[in-house]
C-alpha cells in the first residue's frame, strides 16, 4: 500500500521539533563542559599565582637553597649531616672505597673552596695555577737559542739556533686540613654546612699553602720561589732555575729607598706588566715611610675599593711567610708571579666524614694534591739586604 504523500509532510516537522531538542540538549552539555574547564583553568591560574608569590618572597635570615645539582643536594644532606654513604653517587678515593677512604665533593663545593682559597692565599692569586687530572705534571720551557728570524720573500731560510729545553716538574704532596663542627649543627636545617666547611677547608689548606709556595723544601710539598739558588747573575749568564738578587747596600738595612727603583728596572720590561711586589707586614711597615726628595710617600694606598696599594706604581702584595729584614735575608720579591711561579694541582678535594675520634664533633678530613715550582727564574727578582 503506498504512503500518503500529506502524511509524510505532516511527519516532517515532528522530526524537526525532534532534532531541535536533541541539538538543545548536546549544546546544554558543551555549555557545562565548557565552563567546567574554565574553572579548572581559573583554578590552576591562581595556584600558578600563588606559587609565584612564593618564589618571590625573601629567603629568611639563615636559610639558603641547596647546591643546584642532584650530586650536591645528596651530598650534603646524606653524607656531610647525616654520614650515610649508601646510594652517593660520587667518585670515592682512588685504592680505597668510599666509607674508608672518603669522597671527592661536588663540583658546585669544590668551587666555593677554590674561590676562598684564591682570595685569602696571597701566592695562589697572583701565581699560574693549573688543574690536573693526575699526581704529576710537567712542563717544558724553553732557554737560549732563537728560533725564528727575518728574511725576504724570494732569499734562503738559515738555520736558526736551537733551543734547549728544560722540564719543570712541580713537586707536590698531599695538603689536608681537619675542621670538626657538633652533631647538633649538622642536624640544624639553618646551619649552611656547605659555606661552613668550604670556608674552614680553604683557611687552613691557605696557611699551609702560605709557607709553601714561599719557602718550601719540595719534600712531600711544593718547592718554595726562595728555596731556589740565588746570585747576583744577570740573565744573560745566570743557570737555569737560579734568582736574580738586587744588594740594599747595607747588611741588614735599606742603604738607600733607591733600591727599590734599582730592583723595579732589574726586571726586564717584558715582566713588568702585572709584576707585584710580595713581602710581609714587618717590611711594608718600614717601607710606607719612605718618601721622595719632595716628600711624597713612595707607597701609594688604594684609591677605589678592591683595588690594591702600590709601591712605585706597582701592587703590593703581603705574605706573612716571606722573612723579616735581617742580614742576608730574602724579604722582598718583585716579579710577574703569573709568568714566574706554577701551582699544579688535582681538581677535586676530597673528604672523609669522621664522627668517632672526637666524640661529639664530626670532623671533616679533607684532603688535596698541590704542588708548585719557580717556572721563569726570569721573571722574578729578589732583593737581598746586604752589603753586596
Amino acid at each position: 500500500m503506498e504512503q500518503s504523500p500529506e502524511l509524510e509532510t505532516k511527519a516532517d516537522p515532528l522530526e524537526a521539533s525532534f532534532d531541535a531538542v536533541l541539538i538543545a540538549e548536546e549544546t546544554q552539555q558543551h555549555g557545562e563542559a565548557i565552563a567546567a574547564l574554565r574553572g579548572d583553568v581559573d583554578g590552576l591560574k591562581g595556584q600558578v599565582d600563588e606559587i609565584g608569590k612564593v618564589a618571590a618572597r625573601p629567603v629568611l635570615d639563615g636559610a639558603k637553597a641547596m647546591p643546584g645539582s642532584a650530586a650536591a643536594q645528596e651530598f650534603v644532606a646524606k653524607y656531610l649531616r647525616r654520614g650515610e654513604q649508601a646510594g652517593i653517587g660520587l667518585k670515592s678515593f682512588s685504592g680505597a672505597s668510599g666509607p674508608e677512604g672518603g669522597f671527592a665533593v661536588p663540583q658546585e663545593i669544590d668551587a666555593l673552596i677554590g674561590a676562598t682559597l684564591k682570595d685569602i692565599s696571597p701566592i695562589r692569586s697572583i701565581a699560574t695555577v693549573v688543574q690536573t687530572g693526575t699526581a704529576g705534571y710537567r712542563k717544558l720551557v724553553t732557554t737560549g737559542g732563537t728560533p725564528s728570524g727575518w728574511v725576504s720573500e724570494t732569499a734562503g731560510r738559515p738555520e736558526t739556533d736551537t733551543p734547549d729545553f728544560n722540564e719543570i716538574a712541580p713537586p707536590s704532596g698531599e695538603l689536608y686540613a681537619n675542621p670538626a663542627a657538633s652533631q647538633a649543627m649538622l642536624d640544624d636545617a639553618a646551619f649552611d654546612v656547605e659555606a661552613w666547611l668550604a670556608d674552614e677547608i680553604a683557611r687552613e689548606f691557605a696557611r699551609a699553602e702560605g709557607a709553601a709556595f714561599v719557602g718550601g723544601s719540595g719534600v712531600n710539598q711544593p718547592r718554595g720561589f726562595l728555596n731556589a739558588a740565588v746570585t747576583d747573575e744577570s740573565d744573560d749568564v745566570r743557570a737555569f732555575g737560579s734568582l736574580q738578587y738586587v744588594a740594599s747596600g747595607s747588611s741588614g738595612s735599606f742603604a738607600s729607598e733607591d733600591v727599590l727603583v734599582d730592583l723595579v728596572h732589574t726586571l726586564r720590561p717584558a715582566y713588568r706588566q702585572g709584576a707585584s711586589f710580595v713581602m710581609n707586614s714587618s717590611t711594608l711597615a718600614q717601607i710606607r715611610k719612605f718618601k721622595t726628595a719632595d716628600g711624597a710617600f713612595l707607597w701609594q694606598p688604594s684609591l677605589a675599593s678592591g683595588q690594591p696599594a702600590t709601591l712605585l706604581g706597582y701592587p703590593v702584595v703581603e705574605a706573612e711567610d716571606m722573612p723579616d729584614i735581617a742580614a742576608d735575608s730574602l724579604a722582598i720579591a718583585f716579579g710577574n708571579f703569573r709568568a714566574g711561579y706554577l701551582i699544579a694541582e688535582r681538581r677535586a678535594t676530597h673528604i672523609l666524614r669522621d664522627p668517632f675520634t672526637n666524640k661529639p664533633f664530626v670532623h671533616f678530613y679533607a684532603t688535596k694534591r698541590v704542588g708548585g715550582q719557580l717556572m721563569n727564574s726570569e721573571a722574578i727578582k729578589l732583593m737581598q739586604f746586604s752589603a753586596s
